[in-house]
């Protein structure tokens, strides 16, 4: 097994299998897993492993393919071998560079690439994951504070941080705290208790919208027939709120945005607003009329009542729109995860700005 692996396999046990285990491992291989343990949780120093394949210089070609055969069946990769001089990180050769050499005496200086991208041991994770997808690397070199190469970190622990990366966020964005159990493992108050919060906040947070339906109780009483369209309103508030932030949230973790480009991002999403709200308007004011006042024979929805929900349809996409673009946005740079801001959130702030918004078109034409 592994290094990491093995630290993977440690953090799961209970405290007393974890020394009964350390016991039967040899020494060399339980410093390599305490140093590992030492890092912070979400250090690339926590998932990197020990085992890579190093090359002094002045090593030829044929001495380096001899190493290897000897010793690549216990490296995690050697894909990728790394040179280094008195532990210091100088450059890498692959395996495919030595193979296709046809000089087995000449030095491994003649081929390795001295512009090394590398990672230090207390880096994020999560971004050291992102470099590698970016440059299509099987591994990524550590190196510690003082420029000692210490491990490496492969695409397929990189892999598995991504997958708990996208499970968290997806977690939060369902307006639930992240979770580091299955769903088959996780017991019915497991999940309570990772449910609930958002749940309350939720509950708590629609008080708002209640309070805004109050101050305008007087007008529903002379126009019933608007209450009628407050649940179409406000789904479509939040669906639109819920599309540009999932949207931007994605584009965040990718790195295709970021906190500057956010006057782009606001005209981008206005622009798309206007488009999707004056489609959704039209095909709104036709289904009232067939419909809510045809074919369900509702005489008190008018023409005006038509318009006054086609507008704020309008507007209700617009203002969901910009602020599920911006929310995001604001929550990554004042160091929050903008998972934070996606849907449940988003659909909340949605639902109250188009009740404002309705009522405020409706006493305008209506009262």
């Amino acid at each position: 097994m592994y290094v990491n692996d093995a630290v993977d396999l440690v953090e799961e046990m209970p405290a007393i299998v974890v020394q009964r285990i350390l016991k039967q491992v040899d020494a060399e291989k339980r410093k390599d897993i305490n140093q590992i343990l030492q890092y912070p949780e979400n250090s690339a120093g926590s998932i990197m492993t020990t085992e890579f394949v190093s090359l002094s210089l002045g090593t030829t070609v044929g001495a380096a393919i001899d190493l290897l055969r000897k010793t690549g069946v216990d490296k995690k990769s050697f894909y990728a071998c790394y040179v280094t001089e008195n532990r210091k990180l100088i450059g890498r050769l692959s395996v495919k560079d030595l193979l296709l050499c046809n000089d087995d005496e000449m030095l491994i200086d003649n081929l390795l690439k001295t512009n090394v991208i590398s990672v230090n041991t207390h880096d994020d994770k999560e971004e050291v994951s992102k470099l590698l997808a970016k440059y299509n690397f099987y591994a990524i070199p550590v190196v510690d504070s003082e420029e000692r190469m210490v491990g490496i970190i492969s695409f397929d622990d990189a892999l598995e941080v991504m997958e708990d990366e996208v499970t968290e966020d997806m977690e939060i964005m369902g307006g639930m705290s992240p979770s580091d159990k299955t769903y088959l493992h996780s017991s019915p108050f497991y999940m309570f208790k990772h449910r609930i919060v958002w749940l309350l906040f939720l509950m708590v947070s629609a008080t708002f919208t209640g309070m805004i339906i109050n101050n305008f109780e007087n007008a529903l009483a002379v126009q019933v027939v608007l209450t009628a369209f407050i649940p179409m309103l406000m789904d479509t508030g939040g669906n639109s709120g819920s599309q540009s932030s999932v949207i931007i949230i994605r584009a965040l973790s990718l790195g295709e945005i970021d906190f500057k480009d956010l006057p782009r991002i606001v005209l981008k999403e206005i622009a798309t607003a206007l488009l999707c709200g004056v489609v959704l308007a039209i095909v709104c004011f036709g289904k009232i009329m067939l419909i809510d006042r045809m074919l369900l024979g509702n005489a008190d929805v008018t023409y005006t009542v038509a318009l006054v929900v086609c507008m704020t349809m309008i507007v209700t996409v617009l203002v969901a729109k910009t602020v599920g673009s911006i929310l995001p946005l604001c929550a990554k740079k004042l160091g929050f995860d903008p998972a934070v801001m996606a849907s449940p959130l988003i659909t909340t702030i949605a639902d109250a700005l188009s009740l404002i918004a309705y009522f405020s078109i409706a006493k305008l034409l209506l009262f």
